[in-house]
This record gives C-alpha cells, structure tokens and sequence, in this order.
C-alpha cells in the first residue's frame, strides 16, 4: 500500500521535526515542516496518479461543481445540524442549554468558503485517490470506515506535539467522530458522482462550524483516555445515528465507479 506508506512517512516526519522547534525557530519549522506535513497526502497522491494511464483525472475532479444543489447544503449544514441535534439531546438531559460558540454563523460559513481550496491537500489523497482504491476491494460501507479509522490515526501526532489545535485532546473520541464523518463523506462524494470539490467543502464545514456548539476540551492526560464533556459524546452518538442510516445506503448503492482503480 504505498499511498499509505508514504503519506504517513512524509507527514509524520516532517510534523516531527516542527515538533522539535525552539522558541527561536518556532516559525520557520511551522512554516518549513509543519505545512507541508498537512498537504502530504495531496502530493503523495498526485504524484503515485502522474504515474496512471490518465493523471489529469484527479485534477478534473477538483473542479466539479455541476452538482445538484442538494449536495452542497448537504456538505454545509451537516455538522451543523449534527451539532444542534446533539445541543438538543443535551437539553433534554440536563435541563439547559450548553454554551454555544460566541462566532456568529455567517463568520463560520464564510471561513468555510474562504478554507475549502485549503483542504484539497487532505481530500485529493483521502478521497480522491484512497477510498476509490479501498471500495474496489471491500466495498463502500467498509471502504469508509476502514478510510476513517486511517484519517485518525494520521492525525496522531497533533494530539501529542505542543502548539495545535488538537494537543491534549482526547484522541480516542476525535478517531470515533472521524469514522462517522468519514461515512458521511463517502456518501457525499458517491451521490456527487466524485466530484472532490464538494468533500472538500464538507471538511472545511467541518473544521469551521464545530465551533458552534463547542464540545471540546483539554484534559491533561487525556489523549488516549475517555474523558470528554457529555456534549462531546451526545455529538458523537448523533454522528453515528447519521452514519448508521448512510452505511445503510451505501451498502444499497452496489458498484460505483469513482472515476479511479488500482491499489491503495
């Protein structure tokens, strides 16, 4: 496998050594070796795809936005929707509201415009180039869970290196939520007929609208433990709702060509 192979080695090398920075070098490591480790599987995956009988077909789909307006809503409220389901359970079960993020909401949905050419450096590799590869062998419904639990773990090093946004989160939990996203995204980019555009705006979504019910919190010592808030679990269970009712259909769904072949 070695998209795999060689996605993780670049990133995680290269997030090792922003790791090792100094106060005085902190920056230029960022700048010269953290970046770069995020857009890995991007690189990885275009140049194994430059190889192929057709290495324009992955940058085709970067630009396929002829997709039914459903599926953009679909890629925009989604963990917003997610979100306030599980702001609602919280309700029922406590008896007030939990704290919802001080960003208004058209901030959070401009950020997500603005950020989506950004996540091409994940989801040319994720789902551009793997999960064609993974469903030809195991199908779609295992195909993105197997791809989620793989998006997890390449995250690892985040939790435990100083200075991001996930240090110190509770790892076990963020993997949970990324397998349910990950069927989430499998379905958005069948029923989008492989268009990378549209995933791509779905994770930015993501990574810009979780702050609207904000469930996260740092615990020492929390990475690989299970010590969350309870609005954190409620979302995750309400993610999983969803993902169960997808893997669902993904298994009607039969075979899909997703505009690729070959071996992960």
């Amino acid at each position: 496998m070695p998209f795999l192979a060689l996605t993780f080695t670049t990133s995680w090398t290269l997030w090792l050594l922003a790791a090792m920075a100094t106060t005085e070098t902190v920056g230029f490591n960022k700048a010269l070796f953290f970046l770069p480790g995020t857009v890995a599987p991007a690189v990885v995956a275009l140049w194994l795809n430059s190889r192929t009988a057709r290495p324009d077909a992955l940058w085709a789909r970067l630009f396929e936005w002829q997709v039914s307006g459903r599926y953009y809503l679909f890629a925009i409220s989604y963990i917003i929707a997610a979100k306030l389901t599980a702001a609602m359970l919280y309700r029922g079960l406590v008896g007030q509201w939990p704290a919802f993020g001080p960003m208004p909401l058209y901030l959070l949905l401009f950020a997500t415009l603005v950020s989506t050419p950004v996540q091409a450096g994940e989801e040319i590799g994720w789902r551009g180039y793997a999960l064609p590869r993974l469903a030809a062998r195991a199908g779609l419904p295992a195909a993105s869970l197997v791809l989620g639990a793989i998006w997890a773990l390449w995250h690892l090093p985040l939790f435990l290196m100083s200075g991001t946004d996930s240090t110190g989160q509770p790892f076990l939990l963020f993997t949970l939520a990324v397998i349910a996203v990950s069927v989430a995204m499998t379905w958005l980019y069948v029923r989008a007929e492989g268009s990378l555009l549209l995933v791509m705006l779905m994770h930015a979504a993501i990574n810009n609208t979780t702050g609207v019910v904000p469930s996260s919190r740092t615990v020492p010592g929390s990475v690989f433990g299970l010590t969350a808030p309870l609005m954190a679990w409620l979302t995750i269970v309400v993610l999983w709702i969803g993902a169960a009712f997808l893997l669902a259909r993904l298994a009607r769904t039969g075979s899909v060509n997703l505009h690729n072949g070959g071996t992960a």
